[in-house]
């Protein structure tokens, strides 16, 4: 039962670290975009949107690599869960998992990334048009 337990935690420590990262890439994508608000204080207009255009999409695509990673392990976990103790092997691999919700281009898609992004490009959108 221990080894069950161990398997498990190593499985929730890949878990948590991914999270981990997917929040940090949202502080640092809405910091970023500040940043670029305050160096183009005077020139705010339509290059601004594509200049600060390119990073959220970039940060959105890491954090919705992060967020299939995540959910790959979390697929994981629940196999592990329910195995027998002499069945468990204590392998990470999670490539046979990636099919549904789990993948890269599905997690583009999820709530939590696509309203966070989204709601970002939008005030970015509205600053821009309110200070134009």
């Amino acid at each position: 039962m221990d080894s069950k337990y161990k398997h498990l935690e190593f499985i929730q420590e890949v878990i948590n670290r991914m999270a981990h990262n997917s929040f940090i890439l949202k502080g640092w994508s809405v910091t970023l975009i500040i940043a670029l608000f305050a160096l183009f204080n005077e020139k705010i207009g339509f290059e601004l949107l594509i200049i600060s255009g390119i990073p959220i999409l970039i940060f959105w695509l890491l954090d919705s690599f992060y967020l299939s990673q995540e959910r790959l392990y979390r697929a994981l976990y629940d196999e592990v869960r329910v195995k027998e103790n002499d069945a468990i092997d204590f392998s990470m691999k999670v490539e046979y998992f990636k099919k549904g919700r789990n993948t890269w281009w599905m997690s583009f898609f999820a709530p939590s990334v696509l309203g966070f992004y989204l709601s970002l490009l939008l005030v970015e959108i509205i600053i821009v048009i309110i200070l134009k």
